[in-house]
C-alpha cells in the first residue's frame, strides 16, 4: 500500500496535467468490463485483496483496514451487472483484539481448495491464518515468520500472495532496498523457503497475485503514471524450484483503471479464463473501487 499522502499528490499533479496520447499494447488479455458498485456498505473501501469462487459470482474482498468482505456478483451473459457486499468481519489478533497501526494493514488474500483463507500484511510483514469465522469478527491464527521478513522495507512488504493446487503458499515484497528483482517466498504451512525471484521489469511493483485454473501464476503490477495507474498482468509457470522468464498478457494504460491491487482467476462456461480485479480507492475522494474483469481467449 502507497502512502496515501504521496499518492495524493501524485494524483493531483496528475489530474492538472494534459491528457497524453495512449500507448498502444499487444494485450492478450480482453477487456470485458469495469463496474463501479459505488458505495454499498460502510467501510466498503481500500481493497487489496480479493477471491473468486470457481463459477465467477461469490467472492471474498479485503481492505487494508483489517475488514474482510464476502459478497456475490449478478451476472447477465457472463457480465457483472450488480455486486452484494454483506457487512465485514473485523480481523483481530490471537488474542481477540483489534489491531492497531501498521499492525493491521492486510494486503494479500488466498483461498485453498479446502476453503481456508490466508492473509499476508504489509506493515509488519507476516502470514495468518483465517480460522472458523465468528459473527462479526475474526481472531486471525499467526504463522511463524523469517527474520528476512523483519529487514523488508517499510511499507513495501508483502502485498501479492497465492496459493497452487497443493496448498503451497506464495507471496512476495512490492519491492526490494536495492532494485533488484522480487525474491519469492513459499510456505507450506510449516517451513519456509525462498526458492527464486521474479524479474524486474520497469518500474511496475508487484501487488497481487493468484493461481489460474490453468496452474500458471499469474502476477499483478502496477506503477503511478500520469495521468493515473498503469495495471500489468504476467503469468509464469512454476515447476519444483525454478520459475519461467514470464509472459505479459495485459498492460493498461496509465489512467485505464484505478489503483488496481487484488487479482482472481476463475474459467467460465464457455471454459475461457477470467482476470477479476479490485482497486484500492485509499479512501480517498479522487479515486474509486472498481471491479475490472478481462478474459483471455
Amino acid at each position: 500500500m502507497f502512502r496515501r499522502v504521496g499518492i495524493a499528490l501524485s494524483l493531483l499533479v496528475a489530474a492538472a496535467a494534459l491528457a497524453q496520447a495512449p500507448q498502444q499494447h499487444a494485450n492478450t488479455a480482453i477487456l470485458v468490463k469495469t463496474y463501479l458498485p459505488g458505495n454499498l456498505i460502510a467501510g466498503f473501501g481500500g481493497l487489496s485483496g480479493l477471491e473468486i469462487s470457481s463459477d465467477g459470482t461469490a467472492f471474498f474482498a479485503l481492505s487494508d483496514r483489517s475488514l474482510l468482505f464476502e459478497g456475490q456478483f449478478s451476472r447477465t451473459d457472463g457480465i457483472i451487472t450488480d455486486v452484494l457486499v454483506r457487512n465485514p468481519w473485523q480481523l483481530r489478533d490471537g488474542a481477540g483484539q483489534v489491531f492497531r497501526g501498521k499492525s493491521g494493514d492486510s494486503e494479500g488474500l488466498a483461498l485453498t481448495d479446502s476453503g481456508d483463507l490466508l492473509i499476508s500484511f504489509e506493515g509488519i510483514p507476516r502470514l495468518s491464518l483465517v480460522p472458523e469465522k465468528q459473527p462479526d469478527q475474526i481472531n486471525l491464527h499467526r504463522y511463524p515468520r523469517p527474520d528476512t521478513f523483519r529487514r523488508m522495507p517499510e511499507n513495501a512488504s508483502l502485498e501479492a500472495l497465492a496459493v497452487d493446487g497443493s496448498g503451497v503458499f506464495y507471496t512476495l515484497p512490492e519491492d526490494t532496498r536495492d532494485d533488484s528483482d522480487f525474491p519469492v517466498w513459499r510456505f507450506d504451512g510449516s517451513d519456509w523457503d525462498q526458492p527464486f525471484s521474479i524479474p524486474r521489469l520497469g518500474s511496475f511493483l508487484p501487488v497481487g497475485a493468484d493461481f489460474g485454473p490453468d496452474g500458471m501464476f499469474y502476477l499483478l503490477e502496477r506503477r503511478i503514471a500520469l495521468p493515473g495507474f498503469a495495471s500489468r498482468v504476467r503469468r509464469f509457470e512454476i515447476s519444483g524450484d525454478q520459475i519461467s522468464t514470464g509472459e505479459t498478457i495485459l498492460e493498461s494504460h496509465p489512467g485505464e483503471h484505478d489503483n488496481l491491487e487484488g487479482i482472481a482467476l476463475w474459467r467460465d462456461d464457455q471454459d475461457r479464463i477470467r482476470i477479476t480485479m479490485v482497486s484500492d480507492n485509499n479512501y480517498f475522494i479522487l479515486q474509486r473501487t472498481e471491479f475490472v474483469e478481462y478474459m483471455i481467449p
